[in-house]
């Protein structure tokens, strides 16, 4: 893979959960040579989706990590990002969603668009992200394609354009036909699914287009083709790199009908990396910002996400880095922007979900792993001192303390809950009031998650007991009070971030109301992106 011609492409699979996400991604690793075999996500034989790595996504069959997977297509080389569907794990799709410049949306065709989808639909909205949409599941009873597309465009505020179109659904799926090139993939039983036939639809009035089609879905298929041809947009390409339009395509993930013609849109179509939006130093609230363009000569960089313990014989903690400038060499010493100190990374990898190989260089759009006790957030650069901004986090909604089942792993209950928190798997808070670790979450299944992974990396086993906060919003205290005394004016409310920042937490508005008629010049953020 010559890494210095080939032209990136970063982007993300968004979805439900159960919308055939990590089956897409089999495939289009499939068709990348990642995979020889693209199968079930989990077979007989014990064959799991190569992005769902980790032992808890494999029991469960769903993913809980955002994972990175590098293959090459067309002279582009692709990075793409898989997230978890699940509403518990958004945290983590949210900030991967930072790292990408475009999305694959997958659909259940059955459904329509769903809750998941559309709040992430909503974040990549707000940046104009670059949207490809696959309807997905027409091997299986579907519903109308045009209410499929008015739910899109009613749902998500986005105009949509058909690029292929599916004849039948259910056991009368037939195919799709792509209307660019008005050819037919054939639909059918066949010992190898990724050679299917084509057919030539230029003339629907064709006896073998009727014979293969069906003299009862003939006049049907007509009819839908007429009126795209006379009521649907044609792609515009500007639009859709505007986040406007965005191409849709049907098919069937699983037998692997209208894959291909994804993966040859988002590669040819795509946007390469973009320029990002940094603050320039001190990073306070309305610090001066500027654009950083992926031309530049300086690198630059920024951590979306961490992963401790990939491989638990070593132990390891993986920082994902996005390049978004620059050159960056094997060796090369970089600024560490946070601890304000020269870092020499000199074993940087690149990803193939759980597996690692280390590589000399990297360019813009690229993803690479850097190991290193470093914090989402964290920017990298030749010097200069910048923020990069966006980096999503939000108030949890679920709070947990643990109480220690073993009180000599206390030590390894503190380097847990201190790793897993840095990575986002879950937020720590500590209150002073009896030096008490509090965990909060979006959904339970973070906690399911932190205490297998307590269990099974770091041996500890203890119990969970729910608290009553309903939620928590970070603090900025007028200069008249000080932390010290805002904490002992309210022991059991006064909380303490990973990061050091105050926080509030509170059981019903009212204790928010309370507090702001008693501090008004108070400030009260709902996420942790507001720094001293």
């Amino acid at each position: 893979m010559n890494l210095s011609s080939n032209k990136r492409c970063t982007f993300a699979i968004i979805s439900h959960p159960d919308a055939g996400k990590t089956t897409m991604t089999e495939k289009l690793l499939w068709f990348g040579q990642v995979v020889r075999q693209a199968g079930m996500v989990k077979s007989k034989k014990g064959n799991y989706a190569k992005s769902d790595w980790m032992e808890l996504e494999k029991k469960r069959g769903i993913s809980v990590t955002s994972s990175v997977m590098t293959f090459d297509y067309q002279q582009r080389l692709l990075h793409l990002l898989d997230t978890p569907g699940h509403k518990d794990f958004s945290e983590d799709t949210y900030r991967t969603l930072t790292a990408v410049e475009s999305v694959l949306m997958m659909i259940d065709s059955a459904k329509g668009v769903e809750p998941q989808t559309l709040k992430l639909m909503e974040v990549c909205r707000m940046r104009d992200t670059p949207i490809v949409t696959f309807m997905n599941k027409f091997d299986r009873e579907a519903l109308n394609p045009f209410d499929l597309l008015t739910d899109i465009e009613k749902t998500c505020s986005i105009q949509c354009c058909p690029m292929t179109w599916p004849i039948g659904s259910g056991s009368e799926f037939k195919g799709v036909l792509d209307l660019r090139s008005r050819k037919i993939v054939n639909f059918k039983e066949s010992n190898d699914p990724f050679a299917p036939n084509v057919i030539d639809a230029s003339n629907l009035d064709s006896p073998e287009i009727a014979a293969f089609v069906g003299e009862e879905h003939i006049e049907q298929l007509k009819e839908d083709v007429e009126m795209i041809d006379e009521m649907m947009p044609e792609f515009d390409e500007q639009e859709f790199l505007a986040g406007i339009q965005t191409p849709v395509f049907f098919g069937s993930a699983l037998y692997n009908f209208g894959v291909k013609e994804v993966l040859e849109t988002i590669a040819e179509r795509c946007p390469e990396p973009l320029k990002k939006e940094v603050k320039l130093y001190p990073f306070e609230k309305d610090s001066d910002t500027r654009m950083v363009e992926p031309n530049e000569k300086n690198f630059s960089a920024f951590v979306f996400k961490i992963q401790a313990n990939m491989d638990k014989n070593h132990r390891d903690r993986v920082a994902f880095l996005r390049v978004c400038s620059g050159e960056f060499n094997r060796g090369d010493k970089v600024y560490h922007v946070r601890s304000g100190k020269d870092v020499k990374i000199s074993a940087p990898m690149m990803f193939q979900s759980r597996d690692r190989d280390v590589t000399e260089r990297a360019y813009p759009g690229d993803i690479i792993g850097v190991n290193g006790s470093y914090q989402i957030g964290d920017t990298f650069s030749k010097g200069e001192k910048i923020q990069f901004t966006g980096i999503p986090s939000f108030a949890p909604e679920i709070f947990m303390k643990v109480l220690l089942k073993d009180p000599l792993k206390g030590k390894h209950l503190e380097k847990g809950l201190v790793q897993l928190s840095e990575e986002g798997a879950v937020q720590l808070f500590t209150r002073p009031q009896g030096n008490l670790n509090i965990l909060g979450a979006v959904g339970m299944l973070q906690f399911d998650v932190v205490k297998y992974r307590l269990e099974d990396e770091y041996k500890v086993r203890g119990d969970y007991e729910t608290l009553s906060f309903k939620g928590v919003r970070w603090v900025k205290l007028p200069k008249s009070i000080s932390e010290k005394d805002f904490l002992n004016q309210y022991p059991m409310n006064g909380l303490v971030d990973r990061n050091g920042q105050i926080c509030f937490a509170y059981k019903t508005d009212w204790d928010l109301k309370m507090l702001k008629d008693k501090v008004p010049e108070v400030e009260l953020f709902m996420n942790s992106e507001y720094r001293k």
